[in-house]
């Protein structure tokens, strides 16, 4: 039997063992990973995953397994042991999923140029070349003792089939084709160092490369981290200052600061032990539902609103159904300064008294959906870069990061800049700044910002969360963003 008639099958059997609702999803995915350092390749990769995810819920406890072997018995053996599984936990408060309607849809990322057109001696030379370019671009223009001295690549390529069916009569068909590249490099120019981690992505095939300018974008970037080793100075600061932090920058914040507390698992505690809580859990207090739909929880400026959005096409992070077949929309996480919405699955959906909005996502199919992000960024407004910036007397443009740390409850955190300029008297000077460090709460970061500019641009990133881990694509850009009156260290 294929994938498709198995999973049908195991909804069918599980629903036979008294079970109140099931699942099964099917992937059939290929992963192609070319890993180099300094124009060497460590690792070639083409590795084929297809299995079956299945959750049964019964008796009000919740079961998980997969199965990688296709056959009749197998899939029963397995929907067996895991509801004796999941009615042996015994739970004191019975798990519900909230009601959702029954869909019947396909979906498929749009590609021009399918990976296996490309044979892989192409794809070593991308590599090879790129390697060869972001060599050659410390020279350019800067001293002969300026160099990007070592150089980290990892280019990644998955395609995929998904059909996921369950006990309520939905069945979602999908085609994913994702890319990415991965970058570390260190810079040295005289006696100075620097480090940048970089990536790229999209929902896209082969032509992806061409069509965002990648080559071009990554060879610039590593010019920038020469420039960066090469002239910033360090610059204190006695008083406070105003701060415009780049996409690069602001996509790490809403991320880090508004995406991660808002995953809902993570406010219940289930994640606690393994990736962090939530400082959202004291913002909310007992009646957690009825504050966020009140609108009552202030956590920022009126500036701020802050969106995740899993419907942006090309995206890293795109898709139009969940994996519990739930339609994607965008999420409001915070509107104009107030919390607004959570990141919800079923389950949780039902412990706030709502529905789910989309936000179930799993690496694979022997990994359970678990409440993700997916483009999480501030939302662009109606002001130019160039008029945020007019608009300051002194402070400084940080453009990319070098490193940033947040605690487990996500509420302290740190951002060090990298390509950073000072500000005076409204313009973008050429002194380079160097590490500036911005050390905020959540609530005091989102408090400080008053301007928003009306652009948009994505980054990549990959989030790791639960155990086992689970990493996922998702995006880290947005606009630009101006914060008044902060300490920069």
């Amino acid at each position: 039997m294929d994938g498709r008639t198995l999973a049908e099958h195991a909804v069918e059997y599980g629903r036979s063992l008294g079970a109140e609702h099931v699942e099964a999803r099917f992937i059939d995915s290929v992963n192609e990973n070319y890993f180099a350092r300094n124009g060497e390749f460590l690792s070639i990769q083409e590795k084929p995953s297809r299995g079956i995810g299945l959750r049964i819920l019964i008796d009000g406890c919740l079961g998980f397994g997969s199965v990688s072997s296709f056959s009749k018995e197998e899939i029963e053996d397995r929907m067996e042991s895991i509801a004796k599984m999941a009615q042996l936990s015994e739970r004191e408060v019975p798990i519900r999923f909230s009601e959702e309607k029954a869909v019947e849809d396909s979906w498929k990322v749009p590609v021009k140029i399918p990976f296996d057109d490309i044979s892989k001696e192409e794809k070593r030379g991308f590599v090879k070349s790129l390697d060869k370019d972001m060599k050659k671009s410390g020279s350019k223009g800067f001293s002969l003792r300026s160099k990007i001295k070592n150089r980290i690549l990892f280019f990644h390529m998955n395609s995929s089939e998904k059909y996921i069916v369950n006990s309520e009569g939905s069945t979602v068909d999908s085609d994913g084709s994702f890319i990415s590249i991965f970058c570390v490099m260190n810079a040295k120019a005289k006696d100075e160092k620097e480090q940048r981690m970089l990536g790229f992505g999209g929902t896209s095939g082969w032509e992806w490369l061409e069509e965002e300018n990648i080559r071009d974008l990554i060879v610039r970037e590593s010019e920038k981290l020469v420039q960066s080793a090469l002239e910033a100075r360090s610059m204190k600061f006695r008083d406070t200052i105003d701060v415009i932090v780049g996409p690069e920058v602001s996509g790490i914040m809403a991320h880090e600061n508004v995406g991660h507390p808002s995953e809902s698992d993570r406010i219940m505690g289930r994640e606690e032990a393994q990736a962090g809580g939530s400082f959202y859990k004291e913002l909310l207090g007992p009646e957690n539902s009825d504050e966020i739909e009140k609108g009552s929880v202030e956590i920022g400026s009126e500036t701020v609103s802050v969106i995740d959005d899993p419907t942006i096409r090309g995206s890293p992070g795109f898709y139009l159904y969940d994996d519990e077949c739930v339609e994607a929309r965008p999420r409001y996480l915070i509107k104009e300064g107030r919390l607004n919405e959570l990141l919800l699955n079923r389950e949780f959906a039902s412990v706030f008294g709502t529905s789910s909005n989309g936000a179930a996502r799993s690496a694979g199919y022997s990994r359970e959906p678990i409440p993700r992000m997916s483009n999480t960024f501030f939302e662009p407004k109606d002001q130019s870069k160039e008029e945020l910036i007019e608009d300051v007397d002194k402070g400084v443009l940080i453009e990319s990061f070098t490193e940033w740390n947040i605690d487990d409850r996500r509420f302290h955190s740190k951002y060090v800049g990298l390509e950073a300029y000072l500000i005076e008297k409204g313009k973008v000077t050429d002194k380079m700044v160097k590490r500036p460090a911005l050390e905020l709460t959540t609530p005091s970061l989102l408090e400080s910002i008053d301007g928003v500019s009306d652009d948009y641009e994505y980054r990549m990133n990959f989030c790791g969360k639960s155990d086992p881990m689970q990493p996922v694509s998702v995006s880290t850009g947005g606009p630009y963003l101006r914060m008044r009156d902060v300490r920069v260290g």
